[in-house]
C-alpha cells in the first residue's frame, strides 16, 4: 500500500508545481482539470501521512513492550498499541475506497430535470414534492439551486421543472438520482380514499463547460417568444423567453425564468451544452456497460429506481434493496442516507473490478 500511496505523493507535489505555472494557469481546461485532481489528491496524501504514523506509531510501541524495563511506559505502550491496531484496518479501507479511480464527471454541477410521468395532476404534483426534496437537500449541503424553466401543473406541482444545482462534487452525489421515481398514496383529489401509483422522472445533467462541448452556433435555430405563468407586467408583453434547437441532434433547451432575454439565452445554452454533453456521456456508459454490469446505474432514465409508499412511510430503493422508514424526512431532503448506500455499493464494484490491490 505504502508503494502506491508514494506514487499518489509524488503526483501530488508534480501537480502543485504546476498549478502555480503561468501556462498552466493561462490554459483553463487544464487548470481546471489539475485543480480538481489536486483536490483528490490532497486527501489521499493526509492519510498517507496518518497511515504512516500509525505504522510508526505501533512499531515503537512493540519495541517499548519487547524491552520491558519500564513497567509504566509498557503499560501505555500497549494501550497506544490496541488504539493503532483498531484504527489501522478502518484507515486501510479508507484508503482503498479513495484509491478507485474517480469519475472525472464527479466533480462537475449538473441540471436537473423533474418531469411529471404517469398519473395525471398528482404526476405533478409529485413532481413538486420531489424539486422540493431535492432543494431542501441542496440546501443542506451548502450547494445554490437556480430554476432555468418550468411548466406548472393544473392542481399544482410542476409537469416539467428544470434547475441548475452548484456547489462541490455536486454530479458524484445527485447522479444515482436519475431514473423512474414511483409514489403510492392516496392523492389529495381522491374522494373514495384509494391509492393510486403516479410517477415522475428524474434527469441528472453533467454541466458542461464551453472546452468540454463545441457548439457550432450555425447548427442552433434560436426562437423568441413570451414568457408564460407568474411575472407580473411582463409577462405576455415581452419576447425574453428563449428556446434554442440543435438541428443535428434535434435537441432542444429553454428558458423563460429570467426578465432579460440575454439572461435567459446564456441558461438556454447552458442547459444545450450540457444535453449535448449528456449524449456523448451515455454512449461511453454503454459502452462500458458491455464490460460490466452495474448494480447501482446513473444513465439508464427508464429504469423504476425508488417506491415511495405513503401508507407504510416507506422509501425502498429497487438498485440496492433498501428500505428507509422515515418518509417525512426523507422528502423534507434528509436523503443522505440513501446516497451513502448507493454509493457503498457503486464503489464497492469498483472496488472489485480495480487493480488496485
Amino acid at each position: 500500500m505504502l508503494d502506491r500511496l508514494q506514487y499518489v505523493k509524488q503526483r501530488f507535489d508534480e501537480i502543485s508545481d504546476l498549478i502555480i505555472q503561468p501556462d498552466v494557469i493561462a490554459d483553463q481546461k487544464r487548470y481546471v482539470q489539475l485543480n480538481q485532481e489536486y483536490k483528490t489528491l490532497k486527501g489521499l496524501v493526509d492519510k498517507r501521512e496518518e497511515y504512516i504514523r500509525l505504522t510508526q506509531n505501533i512499531a515503537e510501541a512493540n519495541e517499548i513492550i519487547a524491552d520491558g524495563s519500564d513497567a509504566e511506559m509498557v503499560e501505555m505502550a500497549k494501550m497506544e498499541l490496541d488504539d493503532a491496531k483498531e484504527r489501522l484496518p478502518e484507515l486501510e479501507e479508507e484508503i482503498k475506497f479513495m484509491l478507485i479511480p474517480k469519475d472525472p464527471e464527479d466533480a462537475k454541477n449538473v441540471m436537473v430535470e423533474v418531469r411529471a410521468g404517469t398519473g395525471g395532476d398528482e404526476a405533478s404534483i409529485f413532481a413538486g414534492d420531489l424539486y422540493r426534496m431535492y432543494t431542501k437537500y441542496c440546501e443542506s449541503k451548502g450547494w445554490r439551486t437556480s430554476v432555468v424553466d418550468m411548466n406548472e401543473g393544473t392542481a399544482g406541482g410542476f409537469k416539467e421543472i428544470i434547475f441548475e444545482v452548484t456547489g462541490e462534487d455536486v454530479y458524484g452525489t445527485l447522479k444515482f438520482e436519475a431514473g423512474v421515481h414511483r409514489v403510492q398514496r392516496v392523492p389529495q383529489t381522491e374522494t373514495q380514499g384509494r391509492v393510486h401509483t403516479s410517477a415522475a422522472t428524474v434527469m441528472v445533467l453533467p454541466e458542461a463547460e464551453e472546452f468540454d462541448v463545441q457548439i457550432d452556433m450555425n447548427d442552433v435555430r434560436i426562437d423568441y417568444f413570451c414568457s408564460s405563468g407568474p411575472g407580473g407586467q411582463s409577462v405576455n408583453t415581452t419576447k425574453s423567453a428563449v428556446r434554442m434547437t440543435h438541428i443535428p441532434t434535434g435537441l432542444v433547451a429553454q428558458c423563460q425564468d429570467e426578465k432579460s432575454q440575454h439572461k435567459n439565452k446564456d441558461k438556454a445554452l447552458t442547459v444545450l451544452r450540457s444535453r449535448l454533453y449528456e449524449l456523448e456521456l451515455a454512449k461511453k456508459q454503454a459502452e462500458d456497460a458491455t464490460k460490466r454490469t452495474s448494480q447501482v446505474s446513473s444513465g439508464d432514465r427508464s429504469a423504476k429506481i425508488r417506491t415511495y409508499n405513503y401508507a407504510q412511510g416507506r422509501i425502498t430503493d429497487h438498485r440496492i434493496g433498501l428500505s428507509i422508514f422515515d418518509l417525512d424526512g426523507f422528502m423534507n431532503g434528509n436523503i443522505q442516507k440513501m446516497i451513502d448506500e448507493l454509493q457503498l455499493v457503486a464503489n464497492t464494484e469498483k472496488l472489485k473490478e480495480s487493480e488496485v490491490f
